[in-house]
């Protein structure tokens, strides 16, 4: 007989939870960005997220896709097998138009309600994103060769998700992965050797021969693609089924073993002759895939603010219930200054996300808002992302030990926290964007200036950090070397004029506090002025029991 004990000090599971409803910073801050006509959406969303989606994405984790190169005789099939959690889950993500939204929408705020149905997502399962952002991001692109779009976009926007391994036009719907690094270029993507041979002078379709390093998710039903044309560097639309219906010359030689990001397939692939369509002119491969990168960078400011958020959330749940040295983790100063911290940190990232996405939708007709979304999404992928890392191990330590175990959620988000920095441009690759930007799209560094410059005259913290970041942009000198000095500056005058208009002036308080210091410090050391329990219990999402 074995003698077992009383569990208790223990919070209870953060499960069924509305993670909308429970978010009044998200609730704001959608409402701030002209979203607030998608508040039955979001709160249909959270409800799933909390609930449902929370517990797929474990199970979707905890069982990693399998590459099925070959059927039983031998034949070659190139298949990506996944956990009926991981279908579940972008079936109800594409039902619910993460994938679409903007395209498929078109009141004023439809980029701000999609980021917001995304920052839920993020916050418990991250895999599954990778194929929605892309397929996403890929409209744009393929809306430089019309008769390609009308094909491909009613597939792409539908709200069935349909993961038969099939022609596309034979499937409800369907996704669109990415094929750009190879393994001699890496984020040089002119270094590609993938060669494209027109089959008829002057057609769009090509054969292209070569390899891919990074393929994400080989699932999809097709990818965009660069490659080397006559003419330079190429973009093209490569589906995995020829027009006969026969598999394309596709072969993924093998799904990557990756930190983190265990639901999702990333791999190896090689080409030889496969069949494509030129999307653009030839030689304008990079310029056409941009659009789909900038929309995919922003995809990577929302996982990463969603990721802060999720943390947040387990370490101010953790505290309100666990007890240490005779009171609540939540009653001890030190903890209230490092949980207050961490909320006013996701606050900001949250702030900069959403009103870059308000941008981008804005900038579809206005240059003013076009010039500002090009610098700001360099700027906030650089530093909300370089940020997220150093959030979620502070929440970790907020639950000890019991935040390094694989039953927490923890660890998962910690993983994933690192990829969103790699993904589509590391931080230098940002930091020399946002200066050649400043360089050949002055107009775009000016808008930039001038929506910094609304949060001037508020308080001479934002004031002195506005005036250090125009400092470093006008000193030319070693601009390079200094560039993610520069970065840093840009991000923090913008988040702080950001805060300033947001109307909090607790959070606004306390993240200018943390300026006087300097950025580089720990979390938890915010001055004794500061309502850090408030913060923290602003942050803390409730059980419906509570």
């Amino acid at each position: 007989m074995s003698v077992t004990h009383e569990v208790t000090n223990q919070p209870p599971p953060l499960e069924g939870v509305n993670l909308y409803e429970q978010d009044a910073t998200l609730r704001e801050a959608v409402e701030r960005e002209g979203g607030a006509w998608g508040e039955a959406r979001l709160l249909a969303y959270g409800a799933l997220a909390g609930g449902e989606l929370l517990a797929l994405g474990f199970e979707a984790n905890e069982n990693r896709p399998v590459l099925r190169s070959h059927d039983r005789y031998g034949n070659r099939v190139d298949e990506v097998r996944f956990h009926p959690a991981w279908h579940r889950v972008m079936e109800t993500a594409i039902a619910h138009g993460l994938h679409a939204l903007p395209w498929t929408e078109s009141r004023p705020g439809r980029q701000v309600v999609r980021a917001a149905l995304c920052y839920l997502h993020g916050q418990v399962e991250s895999g599954s994103y990778c194929p929605l952002s892309m397929t996403f991001a890929a409209v744009p692109t393929l809306r430089h060769e019309p008769a390609l779009a009308e094909v491909w976009l009613p597939r792409i926007l539908s709200d069935r998700y349909d993961p038969r391994a099939l022609p596309a036009e034979e499937k409800s719907g369907c996704t669109v992965g990415m094929g750009m690094t190879e393994k001699q270029g890496g984020s040089d993507v002119r270094a590609n050797t993938t060669r494209a041979v027109a089959l008829a002078e002057g057609g769009a379709e090509y054969a292209l021969t070569g390899h891919k390093w990074f393929f994400s998710a080989p699932q999809s039903d097709a990818f965009l693609v660069l490659a080397q044309a006559p003419r330079g560097l190429t973009c093209f639309l490569l589906p995995r089924f020829r027009p006969d219906g026969d598999r394309n010359a596709l072969q993924i030689q093998r799904l990557k073993n990756k930190l983190g990001n265990h639901s999702n397939a990333s791999s190896e692939v090689e080409f030889e002759d496969a069949w494509a369509l030129r999307v653009g002119d030839e030689g304008r491969g990079v310029a056409n895939i941009l659009e789909m990168v900038a929309l995919t960078r922003l995809d990577c400011m929302i996982q990463s603010s969603a990721l802060m958020r999720q943390a947040l959330s387990q370490a101010t749940h953790h505290a309100a219930y666990r007890q240490a040295f005779g009171k609540k983790l939540v009653d001890q100063p030190l903890m209230q200054s490092v949980l207050a911290d961490l909320a006013v940190e996701s606050e900001a990232a949250l702030a900069l996300t959403l009103r870059v996405a308000r941008a981008v939708e804005e900038g579809e007709e206005d240059l003013h808002a076009a010039g500002f979304a090009r610098i700001a999404t360099a700027v906030g992928k650089y530093w909300i992302c370089k940020r997220t890392p150093m959030q979620v191990n502070e929440a970790q330590e907020c639950l000890g030990g019991a935040g390094y175990v694989e039953e927490s959620i923890l660890p998962r988000l910690y993983r994933e926290a690192p990829l969103l920095s790699i993904w589509e441009g590391c931080g230098n690759i940002q930091c020399l964007d946002v200066l050649r930007a400043a360089v050949r799209e002055p107009e775009a560094l000016e808008a930039f200036a001038a929506e910094v410059a609304l949060g001037e005259g508020l308080d001479p913290r934002a004031d002195l950090a506005i005036r250090r970041m125009r400092e470093s942009l006008a000193d030319s000198e070693e601009a390079e070397r200094r560039a993610r000095a520069s970065v840093e500056r840009m991000a923090l005058a913008l988040q702080a004029s950001l805060l300033l208009r947001a109307g909090n002036d607790a959070v606004a308080e306390t993240f200018l506090s943390r300026l006087e210091d300097g950025a580089g410090r720990l979390f938890g050391t915010l001055p004794a002025s500061v309502d850090a329990r408030a913060l923290a219990e602003r942050a803390r999402p409730r059980l419906a029991s509570a």
